[in-house]
């Protein structure tokens, strides 16, 4: 008994030195807070979180967008609390509608969220909310909690070193995008985000135009494996309110404010609308990637996912999986020595096959996971300059009864031959200029977008799809029909 209270005393010291020595001065308000998380740190946990996002989601391939969006958000963060941060800006290659800031300053934005959006000001305001949640240290903030509930358990926790600490932070890899501010976190970063988009010249105004926009989307959205916006912020209609709210107390706004409509408008001019097929898609039971000309027949009834670097599965049993990735540009042959070559990993003697006309290399293999063996095929096909390799396992107690299925699906792997699959494209937004005064309905009827009238209404911001719209004025369309993909 005593020495368990001991300990408890112990710890409990330990704990409250901890924190005493670990609060900080919040660069946006001034006040202390409690803060376990360095900057040195803060600043490498979301440089490998950016790094796991641009391995699981890919970016959009477009250089010259990626350089506007970087060059506003670089701007606003010069004039933030914290411009010494490696702040960095990038469009994801997503359908959803959304923005998340990783810790450090590296903020990342949809395409989605840019085809909601009709304005650069509307776009600085985004920026500007991400921003203020990095200058406010809203996500240390919230790992420091978790941290302290950590420290809290044991004497064994709370001594751990530094680095075992920064360690298991960044464990937490992707997870970082889930993250949930309270209320208060991200009505401060709007607050901030319309203080920062106001320093720069722009018309503020244009911030209550998105939000309004977000609440329209509703499920036109489309997939994702990211949270949306909506689903972590206050509700739009109190945003909007927020928004005007605070343009009351401004004094009136100059009229050489930049919205930055017609720059904005050209810059996503041919920007893919939903989900992109060049990237892979699954119909039915089979994964297609028509940018690479591969095709693969998925285990019915497995959950499964396309990201940037792999397309995986898992069964619903939860104990059987599988993996596609690239393997790089070696032979079959020593892509299988590298992958043999891993600490933990046996492998039987490869064998070589023709798959579907692809050279292939084909071993079994165990490995020594943290709790416990698993077994499985691994294969490498070598197509069209590249070696890929895919992984079937499970655990090697389970091996006999997966093993036919993993066979079945290291054959399925093939080039595609379908013309209409391979030359599939994405829609795009087109830009155009009203020839003549009409109404959107008109302009919808006339244009052959091929989206739904309420859709136009949505990427176009327009509330009224019977009011005539001037000639000359500057109107989004969808050319090119939307996939049957999954």
């Amino acid at each position: 008994m005593e020495t368990k209270y001991l300990l408890r005393q112990v710890g409990a010291l330990v704990l409250c030195l901890c924190v005493a020595t670990a609060c900080a001065v919040n660069p946006v308000t001034g006040e202390r807070q409690l803060v376990l998380i360095s900057e040195a740190q803060e600043i490498q946990l979301g440089r490998q979180g950016a790094e796991q996002i641009r391995q699981t989601m890919a970016l959009v391939e477009d250089d010259e967008l990626q350089a506007y969006v970087d060059r506003l958000g670089q701007q606003l963060a010069a004039d933030s609390e914290r411009p010494h941060l490696p702040w960095a800006f990038a469009v994801v290659d997503d359908p959803t509608p959304n923005a998340f800031a990783l810790p450090g300053g590296f903020i990342f934005v949809t395409r989605g969220m840019l085809t909601l959006m009709d304005s650069e000001a509307e776009l600085v305001a985004v920026l500007g909310h991400e921003i203020g949640h990095v200058t406010a240290r809203h996500s240390v903030t919230q790992l420091s909690r978790a941290q302290l509930a950590q420290l809290g358990l044991g004497l064994g926790a709370i001594i751990m070193p530094e680095i075992q600490l920064l360690g298991d932070i960044a464990g937490l890899g992707l997870n970082l995008l889930f993250l949930k501010y309270g209320r208060d976190a991200e009505r401060q970063a709007d607050t901030l985000g319309f203080r920062y988009a106001r320093a720069e010249g722009y018309d503020v105004a244009e911030m209550a135009d998105i939000f309004a926009s977000l609440q329209r989307a509703g499920e036109l959205a489309g997939q994702s494996p990211v949270p949306s916006w909506l689903a972590t912020h206050p509700a739009p209609e109190e945003r909007v309110e927020a928004v005007e709210a605070r343009l009351r107390q401004l004094p009136e706004n100059p009229f050489d404010a930049t919205v930055g409509r017609a720059e904005f408008l050209n810059m996503i001019d041919g920007l893919p609308y939903g989900p992109n097929p060049r990237n892979g898609f699954f119909r039915g039971n089979t994964f297609y990637h028509p940018g690479l000309a591969f095709q693969l027949a998925v285990p019915e009834g497995w959950q499964r996912q396309n990201m940037a670097q792999a397309v995986v599965g898992v069964n619903s049993a939860q104990n059987a999986a599988f993996q596609l990735t690239l393997a790089g540009t070696d032979s079959a042959a020593e892509a299988l020595q590298r992958f043999a070559s891993q600490e933990g990993v046996q492998t039987e003697r490869g064998a070589r096959e023709d798959i579907n006309g692809l050279p292939a290399l084909i071993a079994r293999f165990q490995a020594q996971g943290q709790q416990e063996t698993v077994g499985g095929y691994v294969a490498f096909f070598e197509y069209g300059g590249r070696t890929y390799q895919l992984l079937g396992y499970t655990p090697a107690q389970l091996f006999a009864e997966y093993q036919r299925l993993f066979q079945n699906l290291i054959t399925s792997f093939a080039p595609i031959t379908e013309a209409s699959i391979l030359n599939i494209k994405p829609p795009v937004i087109e830009i155009v200029r009203l020839p003549e005064a009409m109404s959107l309905a008109q302009f919808h009827s006339r244009s052959a977008s091929d989206i739904s009238l309420e859709q136009l209404a949505l990427i176009n911001q327009v509330q009224n799809t019977d009011a005539v719209i001037s000639q000359g004025t500057l109107l989004k369309r969808v050319r090119g029909r939307v996939a049957d993909v999954d």
